[in-house]
């Protein structure tokens, strides 16, 4: 009998149950798969590995002789690249697998289903538990008329492991998975065009930063057609035809693979939830209370199974909650200050509202920017590209959202998010000391921007 069973090994659930333990619980995990889940096998770990390394064959192939440094002819070798990211993969699972061990987490692997409440089923066999958790994660959306076939028409999974570079890639879907593996294999030797059903690229984030991010990512040489829907697909001779509509008007782009990146939807397949009749909306996700609790008590769910974005640190923050309220102590999750972030090169990150969607809520804000290119340690890394934004409340100063266009944004939006969680304002931002010469230094600089005169 355990106290808890999580059900899904990948960020949210993996280190809810090692949190638990850490907490004198006992606790088990079942998972199918590999440890780590989506994000650490076929998604954000891999991708990052992809992205990292393309980076520096793209860097290198330009040449670095304004900085003084003489190349030969630069080569690629794809196979050593994939092997890398391989390694990388494996070294994180034998990570989570010793941390399990540490905290006696057993691992059982195989398919879970729900047999009733506080009972779970694997195979043949049955565990049981005061608290079981679902923790399984999302999968790629098809489209209708693109369905994957894992030879033309592909997911984030198998355009993780192209085994040659596509001599044309046709993505569908700007959002940060298609913008991400597009600039991989663009960077790589591949023409990518990315087609986008609404008016601008990572629909959801600020209109201008998103705006930015196009035009630079289109002076690395990706194409882009908004506005326009894919609504079907032939392979030919010549690789796949997609028609396309947009504008009123119908086209055709052909292309030796298709990437489709139009979203993940949750995946609760196979659990037996109908049976139990644990609730869910249209869209397919758990219904929770405020403490990640079902419809059926004792049975919770957290991550991409629920409302929210489906981010690997957003699980992992519920994940910690839920263990906190099991063990009896108070947690909460703060969803206004979850930072998202696209890997791209410059990397976008936010946290907070749009400028648009702070006027949207009836909002009277200010803004503050400043440019990378006004920092003298992004002239040193040859990275002037991009800009900081922040939106605070006209009359408070209060931090509304801020938003970080370029070299190591990833890194920057942390100290955003930390003065957002504690209220902090504008004023904060600006009078706190940052290192010279650092790109922090341009977050400063929009905050005194967003103080005004």
């Amino acid at each position: 009998m355990f106290d808890l069973i999580v059900i899904g090994a990948g960020p949210g659930g993996y280190v809810a149950a090692i949190h638990a333990a850490r907490l004198g619980l006992k606790v088990a995990c079942v998972d199918k798969g590999a440890l780590g889940g989506t994000c650490l096998n076929v998604g954000c770990i891999p991708s990052k590995a992809l992205l990292e390394s393309s980076e520096l064959y793209y860097q290198n192939k330009k040449g670095l002789a304004h900085h003084g440094i003489q190349l030969g002819e630069v080569g690629l070798d794809l196979s050593a690249m994939m092997q890398r990211k391989a390694k990388i993969v494996q070294t994180m699972n034998q990570g989570i697998a010793s941390l399990f061990r540490q905290h006696k987490v057993e691992f059982v692997s195989g398919a879970a289903r729900l047999s009733g409440p506080g009972k779970v089923q694997v195979g043949e066999q049955q565990l049981e538990a005061c608290h079981v958790l679902l923790a399984t994660g999302s999968v790629p959306i098809e489209l209708p008329g693109l369905p994957f076939d894992g030879r033309h028409i592909f997911s984030s999974t198998e355009a993780l492991a192209f085994e040659k570079i596509p001599e044309r890639l046709l993505v569908i879907g700007a959002g940060a998975i298609g913008l991400e593996l597009g600039s991989v294999w663009s960077r790589l030797g591949s023409q990518v065009l990315v087609v986008e059903y609404l008016d601008q690229i990572l629909p959801g984030m600020d209109r201008e930063m998103a705006g930015q991010l196009q035009r630079l990512l289109q002076r690395q040489g990706l194409s882009f057609q908004l506005q326009t829907s894919a609504k079907g697909a032939e392979v030919t001779k010549g690789g796949v035809k997609v028609q396309l509509e947009g504008g009123g008007k119908e086209s055709a782009e052909t292309g030796d693979a298709v990437l489709v990146a139009v979203g993940r939807r949750p995946c609760a397949d196979g659990l037996g939830l109908e049976d139990l009749g644990i609730a869910r909306d249209q869209r397919g996700r758990v219904q929770v209370d405020d403490q990640f609790q079902t419809s059926i008590p004792g049975v919770y769910a957290i991550g991409d199974l629920i409302p929210g974005p489906m981010l690997a640190h957003k699980a992992e923050e519920e994940g910690r909650a839920l263990a906190e309220l099991l063990a009896g102590r108070p947690a909460r999750v703060n969803y206004q200050t979850i930072p998202g972030v696209v890997y791209t090169h410059p990397e976008l990150a936010s946290v907070g509202l749009s400028e648009e969607g702070a006027v949207a809520q009836g909002w009277q804000v200010r803004v503050g920017k400043h440019l990378f290119r006004a920092n003298g340690r992004a002239h040193c890394m040859d990275q002037i590209d991009g800009l900081v934004k922040i939106v605070c409340d006209a009359v408070t100063d209060r931090l509304l959202g801020v938003h970080v266009l370029g070299a190591q944004a990833s890194h920057l939006i942390g100290e955003a998010v930390v003065a957002m969680e504690f209220a902090g304002s504008a004023e904060d931002l600006a009078r706190t000391v940052h290192a010279h010469p650092s790109l922090s230094e341009v977050l400063k600089e929009a905050a005194w921007a967003a103080m005004g005169p």
